[in-house]
């Protein structure tokens, strides 16, 4: 599959609708070919302002200002030369944090079904990591886990941080999913889950939960605020339903909006920022 080119990225919608609009749970775009930017792994030698900006600190050029103020230490220490060079084995610290001169990406996933998340690469699996190989030379993972047989947004990303923040319990982030049951959900059921069904004896709140506009009683839309694994699949099967599909159309604010299914896009700089406010 072919990755969005990062020179056309696409701004994702800052306003969410209700389930029944397209640009939520449904929508499709046409499929553009696009080639992703050739990387290279870092050198032996890097510059240091370089090496700052690649931390994730500041712009090379504002690292500049920040090294001839003495802010950076080599091996404790101070360095204000302007074009000095350091080794990736070199201890590198700003104001005393140390820094990682890995470059942190962030890719952005629409996954087809059956496509694992999670798990060993073995041969006959097929995995979505290799959706997005021509994305990056660096080792990112996923965030979270989406189901082999679900459907829709999933990160990747280098950044440990940020993936530890996304994946705490304590951090409720909004995931609004489209979901198409074997059978027509009861109203019985759909009154359960909106006051609260208990899923492994912890009850599930849910944000909102209602049929989707112009479609069969079969397809929902469910938002809700989680960060356990597969929650909204359990949800359904504990009451006895089959899910036929289920897609992933928003998950902590980004969307699939103009992300044809198997494709993938680098996240803005802006998307970023946003995520690393969540705490």
């Amino acid at each position: 599959m072919a990755g969005s080119d990062s020179n056309k990225r696409r701004k994702t919608s800052g306003k969410q609708g209700a389930y029944g609009r397209k640009g939520d749970v449904r929508g499709t775009a046409p499929v553009k070919k696009n080639t992703a930017p050739k990387q290279s792994p870092l050198p032996d030698l890097i510059r240091l302002n370089r090496y700052v900006a690649n931390s994730g600190v500041c712009s090379r050029r504002e690292a500049d200002i920040y090294i001839a103020a003495g802010n950076v230490t080599v091996n404790g220490k101070p360095i204000t030369e302007m074009g000095y060079k350091v080794k990736l084995s070199d201890q590198v610290k700003f104001d005393g944090r140390l820094l990682n001169p890995i470059k942190k990406e962030y890719v952005l996933l629409n996954k087809p079904k059956d496509f694992a998340t999670s798990g060993r690469n073995e041969r006959g699996h097929r995995m979505a990591i290799g959706l997005i190989s021509k994305a990056t030379k660096s080792e990112l993972k996923p965030v979270g886990k989406l189901n082999k047989t679900s459907m829709g947004l999933v990160l990747f990303t280098n950044d440990g941080e940020l993936s530890k923040r996304l994946n705490s319990p304590k951090n409720g982030l909004r995931k609004i999913y489209h979901i198409e049951l074997g059978k027509p959900l009861r109203s019985a059921d759909l009154k359960k889950i909106q006051e609260g069904l208990p899923v492994d004896e912890k009850v599930v709140r849910v944000q909102e939960i209602s049929f989707v506009e112009n479609a069969p009683k079969t397809q929902v839309g469910l938002e809700i605020l989680s960060t356990r694994n597969n929650i909204a699949r359990r949800i359904f099967e504990t009451l006895d339903y089959e899910v036929i599909k289920l897609d992933l159309a928003v998950y902590a604010g980004l969307t699939k909006k103009d992300l044809p299914r198997g494709h993938w896009r680098y996240l803005t700089e802006q998307e970023v920022i946003n995520l690393g406010m969540i705490q």
